[in-house]
């Protein structure tokens, strides 16, 4: 029986999106959509890992500092890199930011950057064939976005969405605790325990916003560029 948690060595926050219900009574299908924290901590028997599940493209959403910062690294895997945020230092940021609310925060991200959000889905779409693997650095804020608005195209209710979304919360948990503990005093605790948690009602809102705004998830995204040929071979991909 498939499992929806994947456990690759070097990654905390890998799982499948098969397994989930969807709103016509259908499910989503396995090993061809996969959710993930940075891979590139991946150990070597990580890789083989990621290999032998299947995986043929890797659509990467961090930031290009980010990227920067890899090690060299030679793979006979596909690699695309779409970052779906404004780069640190954006002034766009600061109108985000001023939110203090994730969900809101979450909203404003999206509307924001149709494009940038249609382009990573599309770079989903259009691979030729095996699963593809979606990352970011821990996987739960670009990589939940994408993750959501994938998975509302092909149907899933709003709180099978919800519970993957809080899913990377758990997983995270052991690196996150250390890591909040260590802040250097009380303002610094909080702006990372801001960034590091995964409220439900933040992914809710935002998924939310984007339908009350376009109407659906693909109304959104082909406002943003993507085809509607793009949108149907990832429910193709999902669906089969």
């Amino acid at each position: 029986m498939p499992t929806r948690d994947l456990f690759w060595d070097g990654c905390a926050n890998v799982r499948d999106l098969g397994g989930l219900p969807t709103e016509d009574g259908r499910t989503t299908r396995f090993g061809s959509i996969v959710r993930a924290d940075s891979i590139r901590r991946l150990s070597d028997e990580g890789w083989k890992a990621l290999r032998d599940y299947g995986v043929e493209r890797i659509v990467d959403l961090r930031w290009h500092d980010e990227l920067a910062m890899d090690p060299p690294l030679d793979l006979d895997v596909e690699m695309l890199h779409v970052p779906v945020f404004p780069d640190i230092g954006d002034p766009a940021w600061r109108a985000a930011e001023a939110e203090g609310d994730r969900g809101r925060e979450y909203a404003w991200l999206l509307e924001k950057g149709a494009d940038r959000f249609a382009s990573a889905i599309t770079a989903v779409a259009d691979a030729d064939g095996g699963a593809v693997v979606v990352h970011c650095a821990a996987g739960k804020d670009r990589t939940g976005l994408v993750s959501a608005l994938i998975q509302r195209l092909v149907g899933v209710p709003h709180d099978a969405i919800v519970e993957d979304y809080v899913a990377s919360g758990r997983n995270l948990a052991p690196l996150i605790g250390p890591w909040i503990d260590e802040a250097r005093d009380e303002q610094e605790r909080k702006r990372r325990i801001y960034i590091s948690v995964t409220p439900p009602e933040a992914i809710d809102h935002a998924v939310r916003e984007v339908e009350r705004l376009h109407g659906t998830a693909e109304e959104y995204l082909r406002s943003g560029g993507a085809s509607r040929e793009s949108l149907a071979r990832i429910r193709s991909r999902l669906l089969g």
